[in-house]
């Protein structure tokens, strides 16, 4: 008998017009390119005899497992997305996919994020999810507007330096 768990919260369903379509590639190449591929050596290490101890089976049948597994969620998860690809009727408050630069009141540190959909979160690029807290405490401020953010490390207060919408590139 395993430990009961509570559900996770359930993410927020909006993706941008990028990561809706990263995410059909990803799908495409698992299900097209790279299972063909892996079930092709599968059969081959199957048909060398003993499947007790040969590693090269067991390591396909592992692969073809996280394959379908990915295929799976991508495929319950991508008709329940909401692809959002237009500015907001006011651009001078954020809201989903903007990129906003705030700054730190206490040390004067300037980060600039994006707000995206938490399927295409990337820190690496300031790409934060639009459920993480300070992406939640930066939802519906203006320009110059001052908030507070939850965050791990304690409470932090920001102010929003600027905002924008519209051109799309892959930062």
């Amino acid at each position: 008998m395993g430990r009961w768990r509570p559900p996770p919260e359930r993410s927020t369903a909006l993706i941008t017009r990028e990561g809706h379509d990263r995410l059909k590639a990803e799908l495409d190449v698992l299900w097209r390119v790279r299972r063909p591929e892996v079930v092709q050596a599968l059969a081959a290490a199957a048909a060398e005899g003993d499947r007790s101890e040969n590693a090269e089976y067991t390591y396909r049948k592992k692969q073809l497992g996280e394959i379908d597994r990915r295929v799976r969620y991508l495929s319950k998860r991508l008709p329940a997305l909401k692809v959002v690809d237009a500015a907001p009727s006011d651009p001078q408050v954020v809201f989903f996919g903007a990129r906003v630069e705030i700054e730190h009141i206490d040390n004067g540190e300037c980060r600039r994020y994006r707000i995206v959909g938490p399927d295409e979160t990337d820190a690496g690029r300031g790409w934060i999810s639009i459920d993480s807290p300070l992406a939640r405490a930066m939802l519906k401020k203006r320009l110059d507007d001052e908030f507070d953010a939850e965050l791990p490390g304690g409470l932090a207060r920001y102010t929003i330096v600027a905002i924008e919408y519209g051109r799309i590139d892959l930062d």
